[in-house]
């Protein structure tokens, strides 16, 4: 895509976002799910694939551009990204990079058109910072595998019509080594999803938790040309979706900074506004540095990911960053709004409650912390 076509295209998805989802964010707070209307929009605006390849149907946008449109769909509720992220993200780009022909045919046009929805089946019980602790097990009989494990915390589970699925087919019962991945259809027999999560937050971003009981899947559902090389394609895409995770934390940073200095300006104590406040002025400020430097450090890890330069230290010291930083404007918000920023239907308070899982998914910053050090470390020897 030529540089004018992509900025026509951030250009319309800003215009969307602020003028059709925002006013919105009530009601799918309320009803905890996205208006049929919003999902059919954002599908015909290619959102459902924009990371995708080219020949599949999307728009096969770099990392650049990814972080970029990430900037101004991070201006709303979360939850709007996460009715597509799945499939531009982990789930799409581990089909992309590691399926078999057949797979992406298959899967990947319907995918960008936003028709099927994918969900990333990874986390467990025993296994979710961790990845290595699957206990979902895969065994071959025949021209078939036959898995048996449940999962947790799945993201669009209740909507989705395939599941990316990494189970155990090799000897280990722990560690990194012998896991493998499939994809597995939604009405596959013995494919069982539970009750919506309910969350502290992202109301309308729906999770649950998914089972499989004796599921039959012929072996060309095992994604790529062999098994046990699950663990290190999770890697690979879970790098380029904490990029798109911290420039998310990025444009609702620019949210809340607006609602607070929109308060500021108008609310009034001891017959002036509040924004004529040193300490006030303060927060403000503090919460422009860190988005400002938040930006510019998701545009150079975005660029260092393209080039091949940084994929690994980069998106983690990025994510780590901007997940932290996006916590600390949303507290400044809820203090600058005072009791205000305490009662529901404020933005800022939800966003307070929203802004808490950036530190947790896509790798919590504890884990973050461990990749950074471990290969500072790495690259010193």
């Amino acid at each position: 895509m030529e540089p004018d076509e992509f900025d026509a295209v951030v250009a319309a998805v800003r215009a969307f976002v602020r003028e059709q989802v925002v006013p919105r964010e009530n009601e799918i707070e309320e009803k905890d799910e996205i208006p049929a209307a919003l999902r059919d929009k954002a599908a015909a605006m290619g959102l459902f694939g924009y990371a995708l390849p080219q020949e599949y149907g999307g728009l096969g946008f770099s990392m650049t551009q990814d972080v970029r449109l990430s900037l101004e769909i991070g201006y709303t509720t979360p939850s709007f990204r996460s009715m597509f992220s799945i499939n531009n993200g982990v789930a799409g780009q581990l089909l992309a990079s590691t399926g078999t022909e057949e797979q992406k045919r298959r899967y990947l046009p319907r995918m960008a058109s936003g028709e099927l929805i994918a969900a990333f089946t990874l986390t467990e019980a025993e296994a979710g910072s961790d990845p290595s602790g699957i206990r979902t097990r895969a065994v071959r009989d025949g021209d078939v595998y036959v898995l048996n494990g449940s999962k947790r915390f799945i993201t669009n589970a209740p909507l989705a019509g395939v599941f990316i699925v990494f189970a155990r087919t090799g000897p280990q019962s722990t560690g990194p080594g012998g896991i493998s991945v499939f994809a597995v259809d939604a009405d596959t027999p013995g494919v069982t999803v539970g009750p919506p999560d309910h969350k502290m937050g992202q109301s309308g971003a729906l999770s649950a938790e998914v089972f499989f009981d004796d599921v039959r899947v012929p072996a060309s559902a095992l994604v790529g040309e062999r098994e046990e090389e699950g663990f290190r394609v999770a890697m690979r895409s879970l790098a380029r979706g904490r990029l798109s995770v911290a420039a998310m934390c990025v444009g609702l940073a620019r949210r809340m900074l607006d609602e607070s200095v929109a308060h500021a300006s108008i609310s009034r104590q001891g017959g002036r506004p509040i924004g004529e406040y040193q300490l006030v002025q303060a927060m403000l400020a503090e919460s422009h540095a860190e988005l400002y430097a938040a930006r510019a450090m998701v545009l150079e890890a975005a660029r260092a990911y393209d080039s091949g330069e940084d994929r690994r230290l980069a998106p983690s010291s990025t994510k780590l960053f901007c997940s932290e930083m996006a916590g600390r404007v949303a507290d400044r918000a809820v203090q600058i709004h005072g009791g205000m920023g305490y009662m529901r239907h404020v933005p800022v308070e939800r966003f307070y409650r929203d802004v808490r899982l950036f530190r947790i998914y896509e790798g919590t910053s504890e884990i973050q912390k461990l990749i950074i050090g471990r290969q500072l470390l790495r690259e010193h020897t």
